[in-house]
């Protein structure tokens, strides 16, 4: 991040975001063309929707190893490469608590009733199953199948699970037409991004606050933005005020870029896509693991064990810049700000946290008071 960027954001962020108009468009953009600062300004920090086109992608190993000359998965190479991977696997045929409900399949199963699906006229007995939520990244991290972008390269939440080394948020999903996922927010709801590998997808996206609309009568989020029950206002009583989702056909390579908060549907016309449980104290950790990276790009910290060895701060954080490690640490102080006076927190045994969360902050303060 630039200078005048990073002082342009500082400003901005102090200012609510917009409403949304419900003519919003998501934009395509080629990404030989567009700057990381560019797409901060115009994407990040405005949480609005892009699409991102295939060039991004084209050098990726699992553009070039997981795709047949006709556009279609190589099911031999997937097999070679991981045929003996336990997946999960969800029925889309199936409601289950508001999602679809899962199992787990060694990966040379899933392809085979891949095969047989399609060979049957994109139908089945089974019912449409769709492999999603794959941490292929973790299970296999020889494969270097992707690179990620470097607009996404600040992602505190990978960034603090790489750090502790228990869990990640990266996610292959793979599946025949007709496959799809029922209407959520991502996880915390944090902003993600999904490269379509092959085939073609749909997205359906609603502006944050147009969930509220899309509850039933007992406060439940719709299953499916799509069913006719929607209609239905004795049951949807709120669905009337709802705006047209945005629609978004992903064509193989692009990638999307879904804003935090953003509900969404996504459909599998045909297609293999790569790509709030949390407590007090675990958050207070994974925002001092993200203070702490970046008060280390600025030269001021380095977290050190008693017994010497310091945490490497990862490359892509220290890409970023002393101006982007800034504006995190900005963000951060003003979370901690909210932390430290919510009355819930303040019940909390700080002897249970790994540091005194006022220490961190005004660690944090004075760091960036240098830094300005």
């Amino acid at each position: 991040m630039d200078k005048e960027t990073f002082l342009a954001v500082c400003s901005a962020v102090r200012v609510p975001r917009p409403s949304y108009d419900q003519a919003c468009v998501a934009d395509y953009m080629e990404a030989d063309g567009l700057s990381y600062s560019s797409f901060f300004r115009r994407y990040l920090l405005p949480n609005c929707p892009c699409v991102l086109a295939g060039s991004l992608t084209q050098e990726w190993p699992c553009r070039k190893l997981w795709v047949t000359g006709e556009g279609k998965p190589d099911f031999q190479r997937l097999l070679h490469d991981f045929g003996d991977a336990q997946v999960p696997v969800a029925d889309c045929s199936v409601k289950e608590y508001n999602a679809n409900p899962k199992q787990i399949l060694p990966f040379r199963d899933y392809i085979a009733y891949w095969k047989e699906y399609i060979q049957l006229g994109h139908s089945s007995p089974k019912g449409c199953l769709y492999l999603k939520d794959w941490h292929m990244h973790r299970q296999f991290p020889e494969h270097s199948v992707y690179r990620t972008p470097v607009y996404f390269s600040s992602d505190w939440l990978n960034e603090y699970w790489d750090s502790i080394e228990v869990d990640d948020y990266r996610f292959v999903y793979m599946g025949p037409k007709g496959s799809w996922t029922p209407f959520h927010a991502d996880v915390f709801r944090s902003y993600s991004w999904s490269a379509n590998v092959c085939g073609r997808k749909k997205w359906l996206l609603y502006p944050p606050g147009q969930e509220e609309y899309l509850k039933d009568c007992h406060g439940n989020l719709t299953f499916d933005v799509t069913s006719p029950v929607l209609q239905d206002e004795k049951l949807y009583p709120q669905y009337h005020k709802a705006c047209q989702p945005l629609e978004v056909i992903q064509e193989a390579g692009e990638v999307i870029f879904v804003p935090s908060g953003w509900h969404h549907q996504v459909y599998n016309l045909v297609i293999m896509k790569s790509c709030t449980g949390i407590d007090y104290g675990e958050f207070y950790t994974f925002l001092k693991i993200i203070a702490e990276n970046r008060l280390s790009v600025l030269g001021i910290h380095a977290d050190c064990t008693s017994s010497g060895s310091c945490r490497r701060t990862p490359d892509t954080v220290a890409a970023l810049g002393p101006h982007h490690a800034t504006f995190d640490l900005q963000r951060v102080a003003h979370i901690l700000e909210c932390l430290l006076s919510d009355q819930d927190f303040q019940r909390l045994d700080t002897d249970s946290l790994p540091s005194e969360p006022a220490s961190l902050l005004g660690q944090i303060t004075e760091a960036v008071a240098l830094a300005l």
